[in-house]
């Protein structure tokens, strides 16, 4: 390997190396393989173009555009021209996710989930930057030293937010991948040097050459390294996390006040639907006799900004004895108190309380504080579930069709917040609100036409695979390819209602689960479940269920409901109901009263999906998108070979004709033929034809 090949792969392993700091901040950790594969293809692109040779700005600009390639093909395909090419709608995009991550930073605690395309842009964007900024300096401008800079930057961003937990053994990769790239450097500038001749021999305990300086250079390197390590360990730390700047509570004890920025649990719903092994979550033993809706709510999402649904900051205050009575609720609604017991996994860390809504009481150990608005329990100081066990009193409300279908006007202020959308919005979804729900005659009309056409009349299929999307068009695209799980769904749904004037908001927990012969009803991952909850006047917030194949579809939104389901109906269970299933499709003559009940014997839409694929062939997705990444980019360098290929044959045959060293008498006198023959080639190509003697 020549030197300059050395020192290339010397850059890419102290990139790699440095990036290992963000390991501790966002999981899951294998992102290091795919950014090692993405910063290899940057460096041979950089080798590449070294060799034919091409001037020093330009191989650079060719290493950035490669790494504007690769991130276009796995972030903005869809706004690329031909997929592949980066325009206006790409950066644009490149924009709202780096927004996006942005927010999500602010709202997770270490570590981050991947799951978020913002989040992930930056990871994989920062490093490809440093490792294209280490590049052109040790490499192509042949100066190591400087490059220790953007290597210092990327560990610092890692320390700062990290919790201060392990940073030396970071900073000590960092600092071997440093130290090796300046090694690589001094050895290749003192190889260029030659060898040295001294004359008289030298005794065995004296070094000659340029083996001195180089053992010298790494002492300094290690003594170095040795000092910076015991500094890092003495100076104080900076402690901290993704979520410090919002926080997770105000102080301790059962004082009032403060507020509280909320976790959006979103991008890592759809992580828990797709895990291969369903672990158990939580243990749920109830007095209710139907746990088919039994619901375990964790936070509510009201805020929409066009992007995306997420809690807004709310008031956080002491855990009541006894918690007020539901906004809305009214004294003639048919409610029942029951009381559950649910029990939280070993492994299982979420800082929101999951429980039925709307709860009435609380029995919990720890550091709780109380969101009145949503009804919720947060954690103090770092408080969570993990291990716990509590009991929980809530009301099991049984409004009838007709009590919601005669609610009032929500009020003034409830309607304001609650109904707000942003003008970014596409009109199509106002458009298409009002066309599915023409003819209703009142807003309980309407929310049931909009949940009977996502669960049942329009078509849409339960996929799991299908990003969560971001931007203002999200919504949009997912009712033009009507394929999505529960967030696309919920969504949509509650962005359609604000557009009808119906106060919606966005519930996140888990949906029914599983019963046990003991008894308990096992909650797994794969029942994390959003679904929207929509207000009406004297009864409250009111859970509905568009999602096909997921939870129970409420008592009261079936047709003639007077608040039990019709006995004539065959009532699924909630085993059924919870889980989708991939059993082969039954008759297509299901009515869809009963597809609305979930009592079709029909395959769900993710064995469908599943027979489908992931997508065409050629989509830069799936468990081997690095592979695709690589084939479409030989593909491409194939592509632009093709009109270059008579300049890089003439660079070869430069390049070949004045790089022969003859050390023979032979050798010499062909190398002098080789120059002659490419000087006068050379005259040829500036119009000067050569003299005949």
């Amino acid at each position: 390997m020549s030197g300059r090949g050395r020192l290339a792969l010397c850059a890419w392993a102290a990139t790699l190396m440095a990036a290992c700091a963000l390991l501790p901040l966002v999981e899951p950790v294998t992102w290091i393989v795919q950014a090692a594969f993405l910063l290899g293809v940057q460096t041979v692109v950089g080798a590449a173009t070294r060799r034919i040779p091409l001037g020093r700005p330009l191989t650079v600009a060719a290493q950035a555009l490669v790494t504007l390639v690769m991130l276009t093909l796995i972030f903005a395909r869809d706004q690329a021209f031909l997929g592949l090419i980066p325009g206006p709608g790409a950066l644009g995009h490149f924009g709202d996710l780096l927004r996006q991550g942005s927010d999500d930073i602010a709202r997770y605690a270490i570590p981050a989930p991947l799951a978020s395309e913002g989040i992930k842009l930056m990871v994989f964007g920062g490093v490809l930057i440093v490792g294209l900024v280490v590049d052109a300096l040790a490499v192509t401008f042949r100066s190591a030293a400087p490059a220790g800079l953007p290597l210092l930057a990327l560990y610092s961003v890692a320390a700062g937010l990290s919790e201060g937990h392990g940073d030396w053994f970071w900073f000590l990769i960092a600092a071997i991948g440093y130290l090796l790239l300046l090694l690589a450097e001094g050895r290749d500038r003192l190889s260029q040097w030659g060898r040295v001749f001294g004359g008289a021999a030298r005794s065995a305990g004296l070094d000659s050459g340029p083996v001195a300086p180089v053992r010298t250079g790494r002492r300094i390197g290690v003594a170095s390294l040795g000092i910076a390590l015991v500094v890092s360990a003495v100076l104080p730390s900076m402690n901290g996390g993704l979520l410090d700047a919002t926080g997770a509570g105000v102080g301790a004890g059962n004082g009032s006040g403060g507020t509280i920025s909320a976790v959006n649990p979103l991008l890592s719903l759809r992580d828990s639907l797709n895990v291969d092994e369903d672990r158990q979550v939580l243990s749920v033993r109830t007095q209710s006799s139907d746990t088919s809706d039994l619901y375990l709510r964790i936070v509510s999402l009201d805020d929409f900004d066009g992007r995306t649904w997420k809690p807004s900051k709310r008031s956080i205050g002491a855990v009541p004895k006894d918690f007020p009575t539901p906004i809305g609720l009214g004294s003639d609604v048919n409610r029942t108190e029951v009381k559950t017991t649910i029990s939280a996994a070993n492994w299982y860390e979420q800082s929101y309380l999951p429980m039925p809504y709307p709860p009435s009481g609380v029995q919990v150990r720890g550091n709780w504080r109380y969101e009145p608005e949503g009804m919720a329990l947060v954690g103090d100081h770092g408080q969570n579930t993990r291990g716990l066990t509590y009991e929980v009193k809530s009301l099991d409300v049984e409004p009838t069709a007709e009590q919601l279908a005669a609610a009032p006007a929500a009020p003034p202020a409830i309607e304001r917040e609650y109904t707000d959308l942003p003008d970014s919005l596409p009109a199509v979804v106002t458009r298409t609100a009002r066309e599915v729900t023409a003819g209703a005659k009142n807003p309980y009309e309407q929310a049931v036409a909009l949940q009977d056409y996502f669960a049942v009349t329009g078509g849409f299929e339960y996929d799991t695979q299908v990003q969560v999307g971001d931007g203002p068009n999200a919504i949009a695209n997912f009712l033009r390819d009507k394929q999505g799980f529960c967030v696309h769904f919920s969504f949509a749904m509650a962005a359609m209602a604000r557009s009808l004037g119906i106060p919606a908001r966005v519930a996140v927990g888990f949906a029914p689960g599983t019963p046990q012969a003991d008894g308990s009803v096992s909650v797994g991952l794969k029942d994390a479940h959003a679904w929207p909850e929509l207000y009406f006047e004297g009864v409250g917030w009111t859970r509905f269920e568009p999602t096909p194949t997921r939870g129970t579809v409420p008592s009261y939104t079936v047709p003639d409901a007077t608040g039990n389901v019709d006995p004539g109906v065959a009532r699924p269970s909630a085993g059924s109901s919870t889980a989708p299933s991939a059993s082969a499709s039954a008759s297509e003559n299901c009515s869809p009263q009963l597809r609305k009940l979930q009592a079709c014997d029909s395959a769900s839409p993710a064995a469908a999906a599943a027979e489908g694929g992931d997508g065409p062939w050629w989509a830069v997705q799936g468990p081997w998108w690095y592979l695709k990444l690589l084939f479409w980019l030989l593909v491409g360098l194939l592509v632009l070979s093709v009109p270059s290929a008579p300049m890089l044959w003439r660079l070869r045959t430069r390049a070949v004709r004045l790089g022969g060293h003859g050390r023979s008498a032979e050798g010499a006198a062909a190398h002098t033929l080789a120059a002659w023959q490419e000087l006068t080639d050379t005259a040829w190509d500036f119009g000067i034809p050569p003299d005949d003697s």
